[in-house]
């Protein structure tokens, strides 16, 4: 089966897988060769379908493995238009870019979009496991995470769809330590998962949230597991981009870029960008450091 979703102009399907790292990570599939991102999703009602989702005229091509009931159809083009953030616009951000040589390309690239997951728990998750630690290190313990809790593809298992907190939250901290190797992280992702299972924590609802940004900030810090950057993240993801994600490679960023490669701070990084105002995380992450 397949179908076209549209997107509001301009947009570049290629812009969104490359806009961060997620389309390397489990259950994502990226074929680089073809330009196919392939996802296996959980539907709401437990079932499993495997996608593969390629550039359209004005937006994104889905294949969907299997029939699908109006419901499900219904229920993937929500989480497919939800990941590329298909009716989000950027023209103000393009407007307030425009005379900035190291901004130039954003609007020619149609960038802005950030290639999310189907859910805020997931995003969550992932965000988490990013930090303090090396990127092939998050590569292998989403992947690890994904085999052993995620639920499989009727006659592909080895195409599985994210874990549910319901799987993560019936685990226990010594196997998140020493079967998935989550290290200090495992406490965080088990307490996460229970509080998402029984209610008591509520990802979804922000994703439409009025809130300001930072008291949703708050709320994001509430989470154990999430500090300053991860929240940064988080909210870039939400469409927020008030605070920076600061972190090593942002400093070295910003020292070679306007401080000859001499130490600074974080409070550096924050300086360099505050002239973008409520643009600030977006112009920092599409910034052409190449181009220094």
């Amino acid at each position: 089966m397949n179908l076209t979703l549209t997107a509001k102009a301009p947009f570049s399907f290629l812009s969104v897988v490359r806009s961060h790292g997620w389309a390397q990570l489990a259950p994502f599939r990226w074929n680089s060769e073809d330009q196919i991102l392939g996802v296996t999703l959980r539907l709401a009602n437990g079932s499993v379908v495997d996608t593969s989702l390629q550039e359209a005229a004005g937006g994104i091509r889905v294949h969907l493995e299997g029939p699908l009931n109006l419901d499900e159809l219904e229920e993937v083009k929500t989480q497919v238009s939800w990941m590329f953030g298909l009716q989000q616009d950027f023209s103000a951000f393009y407007v307030a870019t425009r005379q900035e040589p190291k901004l130039a390309q954003v609007k020619e690239r149609a960038q802005g979009r950030l290639l999310r997951s189907p859910s805020l728990f997931e995003d969550v998750v992932k965000t988490i496991l990013t930090t303090n630690t090396l990127w092939q290190a998050t590569i292998r313990m989403t992947h690890n995470l994904v085999q052993q809790f995620g639920d499989p593809l009727p006659g592909n298992p080895e195409r599985k769809a994210f874990p549910t907190p319901a799987s993560i939250a019936n685990s226990n901290e010594e196997t998140l330590r020493a079967k998935t190797r989550l290290g200090y992280r495992a406490p965080y992702l088990l307490v996460l998962s229970q509080q998402v299972n029984c209610g008591e924590l509520d990802l979804e609802i922000l994703k439409d949230d009025s809130l300001p940004t930072p008291e949703l900030r708050k709320r994001l810090l509430a989470v154990k597991g999430v500090g300053a950057y991860a929240a940064a993240n988080l909210l870039l993801l939400l469409g927020r981009y008030d605070y920076l994600p600061v972190d090593s490679w942002a400093i070295k960023m910003v020292s070679q870029e306007w401080h000859d490669g001499q130490p600074v701070t974080s409070a550096d990084v924050e300086r360099a960008f505050e002239r973008w105002g409520q643009w600030k995380a977006l112009a920092y992450n599409f910034w052409d450091w190449e181009a220094s």
